[in-house]
């Protein structure tokens, strides 16, 4: 169990991706954290229903998996009427969902407008309608002092709800898996800026900027490539999927007064 046991005790998080290898290490953290996480998933039922069995928990039945499809705002809204009838609230939500396809910067045919659309409706629209149809269960989130820390006057600090935006180092760097990936991410940060502004202070508004992250889709590609990664990177190592929870949990207890801001995980990428 990570250092701090139950801290997020209480809290209720919904996850959304969370069969992927990034949003399943994030539901792992947040659970061992104390959290009641719910894993939202969009084709893979029996993976979602093994991840929830496998959470850390601290209550029997604390945990659930709940359908949604984050392009569709039916689904959306059947998917706040599920937590909100479980639970009541949320207390986090990160945006875990995200799809790309490999296709050369230079050969801009191959890019073409169903595949564009695809990538912002997911990894952009996805996350902003998602924030959308929750924003009114994050408002009731629980208000009480976090339980983790001191001020140094002695008060314990104060909780906001939060949303944390997966983003990438490509929305920096502009390298990435192809053009329209590289600017959703960059729209995903622009709109975590501006978030973070409009829905103070009730709620925070962070991205977590990975590099590329070792997850089995990763681990399945050219060893070659990622190898070249790896020397491209100043750490001289990829990031894990358990890098990646470390930072969204660390913007839930430690972090307090991070908001509308992004938290690179990048192993100094941008620095090559």
């Amino acid at each position: 169990m990570t250092a701090g046991g139950a801290v997020l005790a209480g809290r209720v998080a919904v996850v959304t991706g969370a069969t992927g290898g990034i949003g399943s290490a994030i539901c792992r953290r947040l659970a061992e954290n104390g959290a009641a996480v719910v894993a939202g998933f969009r084709r893979d039922e029996n993976a979602a229903r093994a991840l929830v069995s496998s959470l850390a928990a601290v209550t029997a039945n604390q945990h659930s998996a709940i359908h949604v499809d984050v392009t569709d705002a039916s689904a959306l809204e059947s998917f706040a009427g599920q937590i909100s009838a479980r639970y009541g609230r949320a207390d986090i939500l990160v945006n875990s969902v995200g799809t790309t396809r490999f296709v050369s910067h230079a050969d801009l045919d191959r890019l073409d407008d169903d595949l564009i659309d695809e990538i912002f409706r997911t990894n952009w629209r996805g996350p902003f309608a998602t924030i959308r149809a929750l924003r009114p269960l994050l408002e009731k989130g629980v208000r009480e002092p976090f339980s983790g820390g001191l001020q140094e006057n002695g008060s314990r600090t104060p909780f906001s709800a939060l949303v944390v935006n997966i983003s990438s180092v490509a929305a920096v760097t502009g390298v990435g898996s192809n053009v329209a990936y590289c600017a959703s991410k960059a729209a995903l940060n622009a709109m975590t800026m501006a978030l973070a502004r409009a829905l103070a202070p009730a709620i925070r508004v962070v991205s977590v900027s990975p590099g590329v992250v070792e997850t089995e889709f990763i681990k399945g590609l050219d060893e070659r490539w990622r190898e070249e990664q790896r020397k491209r990177t100043p750490l001289g190592r990829l990031a894990s999927p358990a890098d990646v929870a470390d930072a969204v949990l660390a913007a839930a207890t430690t972090l307090q007064s991070a908001t509308g801001c992004v938290i690179p995980i990048d192993g100094g990428r941008p620095l090559a």
